[in-house]
């Protein structure tokens, strides 16, 4: 099996959980990017996850098993490129 193929079967599974617009319950994530009490930018398996909200906190961050809880007022998520994509994004689209 090449080592491509090897990378792809490691993948976890990207599920996303909201409760009440309070809770959200992420899996398949990869690393956090930006975090305030107003925003969290989020690296998933899926694509960037950018979630806007009031008075956000993370409750659980775990990368070793990719889970990451967060509580709040959550006013919107939104998915932007998918991570794994060979556009190796936005700087090297500019400069290419």
């Amino acid at each position: 099996m090449p080592i491509e193929e090897k990378k792809q079967a490691v993948k976890t599974q990207h599920n996303f959980l909201l409760e009440n617009r309070e809770k959200m319950s992420l899996s398949g994530v990869i690393d956090v990017d930006i975090f305030n009490p107003d925003m969290v930018v989020v690296q998933t398996e899926m694509g960037m996850l950018t979630i806007k909200g009031v008075d956000l906190h993370i409750s659980k961050l775990n990368l070793e098993s990719s889970e990451l809880c967060l509580e709040g007022e959550i006013n919107s998520c939104i998915y932007s490129e998918k991570t794994g994509s060979t556009g190796g994004g936005l700087l090297s689209k500019i400069f290419k």
